[in-house]
Formats: structure tokens, sequence, C-alpha cells
């Protein structure tokens, strides 16, 4: 009995050091939108505002999420000004959650997984065609999203698109989107500034890598840069030694090399609006690289900045009415522009490079009790 509850105990106070149940995201007017962070929701307004002023709180608990789950990811459809939500319901996870940025209301869709495997993958939300492409153990999925900004009161399916390619054995997903493309890095035998292509709109995957400059061929995240309007031309690409931040453009086929972020973070994910690259950190900080998509001069300039009015995203506390979140349970495993969810690479209570954050008296309170029951347990 006395290590059932020391176990409990631990499990709780992992959850407080982890900030893989959150997310970060924009809407179409290209406010930050931070999921989760010490079990609320806020919106950090647009970039001029993200080192002053107060975030506004957007929690609702009507249709929330619980944030439970260890790999929660972002993904914004621009036309409907909808945030899609996975991995955000350890009970349920192939679920779609659903924030309406315009209504400001969740809901909450549900998918049929099939063979797909929603705890071990990567994604990306194709911005034409507002379908999910995802790499889970060497098979390419999707998921049409439609132009839903609510759940249709549907069950949708995950569909097996085809068998990649390559030797998947050991490769972990690291996928990005551009021109309506799915790129995927790192892939064996492929060389470093090179990506394979999936063209979506053909459902083809080329024979042929894709060379795009200088950077090397190794795991990582992404992002892609949005525009106001059309399809993302270039994404951000940070390996996971957190080396320097490259962005590639595929209408030019060329690739800039642009600092490397504060926090050399592993377990860090990125999303992206027009003019920022934001990182949400596995230690619950938030920081932006401000960036022109039409003036590579004033990119290699820039530096990375906290966005210091928004809370740190590392306690989950509950809230309460129907659909409220509550606490994780302590398990270890990204989101943003795009997700992997595989262990290797997936946010969790491990730190590389980033600070951990001061654990409150409480939690201090939890540790030194769970510490006194492990040692009762073993006696």
């Amino acid at each position: 009995m006395l290590r059932s509850l020391a176990v409990v105990s631990l499990l709780s106070l992992s959850s407080v050091a982890s900030a893989a149940s959150s997310c970060v995201a924009f809407d179409v007017q290209w406010n930050l939108l931070a999921f989760n962070f010490g079990g609320k929701d806020f919106n950090a307004g647009t970039q001029d505002a993200w080192t002053q002023g107060t975030p506004t709180d957007i929690t609702t608990a009507q249709g929330r999420p619980p944030f439970d789950g260890s790999n929660v990811s972002c993904y914004l459809s621009q036309f409907t000004n909808a945030v899609y939500l996975l991995g955000a319901d350890s009970s349920n996870p192939a679920a779609v959650y659903i924030y309406d940025a315009t209504a400001k209301s969740w809901s909450t869709q549900s998918v049929d997984a099939g063979k797909f495997d929603p705890t071990n993958f990567g994604a990306i939300l194709d911005h034409d065609t507002n379908v999910f492409y995802a790499y889970s153990k060497g098979e390419l999925f999707s998921l049409d999203m439609e132009l839903l900004k609510a759940s249709n009161g549907s069950t949708k399916q995950w569909n097996d698109v085809q068998q990649v390619p390559w030797d998947t054995s050991s490769y972990q997903p690291t996928m990005a989107l551009a021109q309506n493309h799915v790129h995927f890095l790192g892939v064996p035998g492929v060389p470093a500034g090179s990506a394979k292509i999936f063209v979506i709109h053909f459902s083809f995957m080329q024979p042929d890598p894709q060379s795009y400059g200088n950077f090397p061929s190794t795991h990582g995240q992404t992002a892609s840069f949005f525009q106001d309007t059309g399809v993302q031309t270039k994404f951000a690409f940070i390996p996971d030694d957190g080396s320097a931040t490259y962005v590639i453009d595929v209408t030019t086929n060329t690739t800039e090399t642009l600092k490397a972020p504060s926090n050399k973070d592993s377990k860090a994910t990125y999303f992206a609006s027009t003019t920022a690259l934001v990182q949400l950190s596995s230690s619950g900080s938030v920081s932006y690289l401000a960036y022109d998509q039409g003036a590579p001069d004033k990119n290699t300039a820039a530096s990375w900045v906290s966005v210091s009015k928004l809370p740190t995203a590392t306690t989950n506390t509950p809230t309460t009415g129907s659909g409220s979140s509550v606490a994780p349970s302590g398990t270890s495993s990204a989101q943003g522009g795009s997700s992997s969810s595989t262990s290797s690479n997936s946010g969790g209570t491990k730190n590389n490079g980033a600070e951990y954050p001061v654990i409150p008296s409480v939690a201090r309170w939890v540790w030194s009790a769970a510490v006194l029951l492990v040692g009762a347990a073993l006696f």
C-alpha cells in the first residue's frame, strides 16, 4: 500500500515539470494562443504585445479537453480560424479537439484510428485541403477535416495512404509543410540539405530527393510560416541539438541559417505565424524569433526574445465545470507546426539544455512526502 502511494505521489510531482500537455498556436489575426498554461488558456495578442501587457484568459470549461495526454499538438486551419488539437485526451487519444477561435468554443470530433497509432506519429495539416497527413510506423496516413470549425457529429476515419519507400527501422519523423507538399527531413540515405517530398494533390511520393541548400540530415522540429493569403512557401527546421535555426525556402530552393534558440532543447516544440517563429520549451517557457519573409538581411541579425507575459506551462491546475482540465498522469513522452509523438523526440519531463522550473512549496512538500513513502515501502 505504501509503495502504491509513493508511486502515485511521484507521478503527480512529475507532471509539475512537464509542458508536454500544453501547446501554442496562432489564430488568423496572428494572435498567439497558449493552451493549458497552469491549467488555463490564454490569448497573448499579436507580436507587438508579447513583452508587455497582460494576456487575456480565454479558458472555458465547456467542451475543453482534459489536457492529460503526454503529446499535445496544435494545428491552425486557416480557412476556418480553428485550432485542431491532437493527443489532448489520454482516454480517447484518436479524438480531435476543435477550438473555434472566432466563437471561443470547444467541440470534440470523433475519429476512428483504424491502423493509425495516435500515440506514435508525426503530422502536418495541409493548408489547401485541410487534411492531416501523418507518418506512423512506416506508413503515411490521412485524415480529412473538411472545413470543420466544430464537430459535425459523425466519426471520421484515419486512412492508410501508402508505405514510405525508405528504411523505417530507426526513422523518427521530421515533417514539414510547404507548397502543399509534405517534406520529410533526416531520411536514411538522403544527403544533408535535401528532403523527400510527398505531393499532396497527386498523392505521389517523388522518387528523387530535392536539394534546398545547407542543413544537417538529422532529426529535429519544424514549423511552417503562414502567409496572409495562399500556401506556405517557407518552413523552419531546428535540429535536436539546437545548433541553429534553418529556414528552407521551397520556391528558391535555398536555406537561411539564423540564430539558434536560446533554449537548446530537443523536446521543445514550435509554431510560426507570418512574422515570427515561437518556441515552447519542455520546461514551459515561451520565446520567439522575429522573421521577415521578404528581408533576409533583417533575419540574420534577429535574436530570440522571451514572451515574458505568459505564465510558465508547467502546472496543470484543474478547473471546475463540465469538461474541465485535470492533472496529467505524469507520463513522459511535441506539438507545433508539425508533431512527432514518439518517445525519442516528444516533449516530456526530461530537460535538454533548458532550466527546470522552480518547484513550488506544495510540490516540494509532495516530493518530501513521496521520498519518505518510498523509503518506508522499501523496509
